[in-house]
């Protein structure tokens, strides 16, 4: 069984094409780009609360950089290094091998490098840092939404959630394990877009932390949402609006950005869906039916509820 400075070496070990210094020292040296701020993330993944007992370890090494490069995008940050700490009930090198696969393969999609980390035993927990680069003045927040914006969601949703009620669904289950990271999106946003988030935690809650951040209320309605295709209107609509783990970016912007968007999407061939639009006063979504009507909205992902 390898030792876990034998586990760095092997698996976790690549060079660093962008870090004055990378792994194997007790701390990375990094040089930013002139004029460029560092956007900063961390996101943990658990076993038995994020991914369940068994999960393929190859995916699971995506899914773990993935979420971080998603916050990435939703500051129109262009993501630099990354950092990783795993804990490990054993030291199993097939399942390292198939995860740092997963891990580097996305990394090196995006020219990310890993700059350091930790390893440890205990039970099996994956925790990412994410260093990107941002020109000053242009990141992208959750507090810049204003009045009139219109309301924009990138790609689909619904198909995360989707998944843990049908996991034969081999799409759903992709969406689910494997989610793409808007990354380019999120570049291409910066002075265009007002206020941005990714859909982690369900659609109606991640844009009321827009909301509620920029001190405005907003109107959405139902249909114009972009849904993952199920049988069942009801779980559908939970899923879409409550659901999670889309990564998507929702965001807003100015209405005289219509066409350029447009324009953008095209070119990403990304669906990007106008849904609603910002309002004046209290933090609130008003979501209405084909009808007009207004309806609830549900209750989006929480680890302490």
């Amino acid at each position: 069984m390898p030792s876990e400075f034998e586990i760095i070496q092997r698996y976790f070990s690549r060079p660093a094409r962008h870090a004055l210094l990378g792994v194997g020292d007790d701390a990375a040296l990094l040089r930013t780009d002139a004029g460029a701020v560092l956007a900063v993330a961390t996101d943990m993944l658990l076993e038995g609360r994020h991914f369940a007992k068994g999960a393929e370890p190859r995916a699971l090494g995506h899914k773990a950089l993935a979420v971080n490069l998603s916050d990435m995008a939703a500051m129109g940050a262009t993501p630099r290094w990354a950092t990783l700490a795993l804990a490990l009930p054993h030291a199993n090198e097939d399942w390292i091998a198939a995860f740092a696969d997963g891990f580097y393969a996305l990394a090196e999609r995006f020219d990310v490098d890993l700059i350091g980390g930790d390893t440890t035993r205990g039970p099996l927990t994956i925790c990412v840092a994410i260093l990107g680069e941002v020109p000053a003045g242009l990141a992208l927040m959750r507090s810049g939404a204003r009045p009139d914006d219109d309301i924009w969601v990138s790609g689909e949703l619904g198909g995360a959630a989707y998944a843990l009620h049908d996991a034969g669904n081999a799409a759903a289950a992709s969406r689910l394990h494997q989610p793409e990271p808007r990354v380019e999106l999120g570049e291409k946003l910066r002075g265009i877009a007002h206020a941005a988030i990714d859909v982690s935690d369900g659609f109606a809650q991640d844009l009321g932390h827009i909301l509620e951040r920029s001190g405005v209320g907003a109107v959405v309605h139902y249909a114009l949402l972009p849904k993952f295709p199920c049988g069942d209107a009801q779980l559908q609509r939970r899923c879409v609006l409550a659901g999670g783990d889309d990564y998507e970016l929702l965001f807003t912007a100015p209405q005289s950005a219509r066409r350029e968007l447009e324009v953008l999407s095209a070119a990403l061939r990304l669906a990007l869906t106008r849904v609603g639009s910002i309002r004046s006063g209290e933090a609130k979504l008003q979501l209405l039916d084909a009808l007009g009507k207004s309806m609830a909205t549900g209750r989006g992902f929480d680890h302490f509820a």
